[in-house]
């Protein structure tokens, strides 16, 4: 008597291999856009880095007794205007000026959008006009606002 073995034979299973893996080489991309999301998260970060910048900033503008409608306060050599406390605007360099980015480190700079004051916006985005956090100065009533833009960050 003979035992009768049921199964897939080699080359059926190697077709198989081959056309998931035609599959997945060609719809994968499509589905799976990692540069959009580690831009995404770039900007999470650079929110982040702001938020806790600006809390530097208040801490010492507290420490300083600088927490009127303007003053200035000097962070490891770098002297920031401020606005009750926080940060009066983002700055358009890290090099020079009195805003923000002279306290963060944006590094590479070339990865950022900083032209406009108070918007940093990433480089590597199609549409940095939707790939950005913008920063809104503290009022006499108000904290600072930061507000994240990732719809578009292709």
């Amino acid at each position: 008597m003979r035992n009768k073995q049921a199964g897939f034979t080699l080359i059926e299973l190697v077709m198989v291999i081959v056309i998931l893996g035609i599959l997945a080489a060609t719809a994968l991309p499509k589905f799976v856009n990692l540069g959009a999301d580690a831009r995404v998260a770039v900007m999470k970060g650079v929110e982040g880095s702001l938020r806790a910048a600006n809390v530097m900033v208040y801490a010492k503008a507290a420490t300083a007794n600088q927490l009127g409608a303007t003053g200035t306060v000097t962070i490891n050599g770098v002297t920031i205007d401020t606005v009750y406390g926080f940060a009066a605007a983002t700055g358009t360099s890290t090099t020079a000026g009195t805003g923000l980015l002279r306290v963060m480190d944006l590094s590479p700079v070339a990865d950022f959008n900083i032209a406009t004051t108070n918007v940093i916006g990433h480089a590597g985005a199609q549409a940095t006009t939707n790939c950005r956090v913008s920063y809104v100065a503290a009022t006499a009533t108000a904290a600072p606002t930061y507000t994240l833009n990732v719809t578009n960050c292709n």
